[in-house]
């Protein structure tokens, strides 16, 4: 499988989030920047998730439907196509990190991943759909890794 190298203008991987995009801050989507999909990819699904919220993992942005061609999308903005789906707090679209005061850091994995035919999910899934239905269909993904810390 071939990866996608996925990046962002406002932190780098395995670095600290502004407060700008966390959920108590403005709670803007943070720009992201992608290469390396698959010319047969029909689809990209965006992802990301909190692996160490104390509810097991929470889902902040899922995304269906974004269009392979696209390169990103800007700070606050939908991706290229994409639909966005009923995140862990309940709202659609993107939910900024938010976890409890005084945890050691939490990890927001951003993930993308390039289909090989179209998903369906529900409109509100868990992180852990999202990841079954890809899963059968993914011909290539790619990570990034934001810290956030209250």
């Amino acid at each position: 499988m071939t990866g996608i190298e996925l990046s962002s203008g406002a932190f780098g991987d395995h670095s600290f989030i502004d407060r700008r995009y966390a959920y108590e801050g403005e709670n803007v989507s943070p720009p992201l920047a992608w290469s390396g999909v698959p010319d047969e990819a029909v689809e990209l699904v965006l992802l990301c998730e909190d692996p160490d919220a104390p509810s097991g993992t929470f889902a902040h942005w899922i995304v269906v439907g974004v269009d392979p061609r696209s390169g990103g999308v800007a700070a606050g903005q939908c991706p290229p196509g994409g639909t966005e789906l009923v995140n862990g707090y309940g709202e659609r679209g993107w939910g900024g990190p938010h976890p409890p005061p005084g945890d050691e850091a939490h990890r927001y994995f951003f993930r993308l991943y390039a289909l090989r035919e179209p998903c369906v999910l529900p409109d509100a899934p868990s992180a852990d759909q999202v990841h079954r239905v890809v899963d059968e269909r993914q011909l290539a993904d790619g990570t990034l890794v934001g810290l956030y810390q209250r």
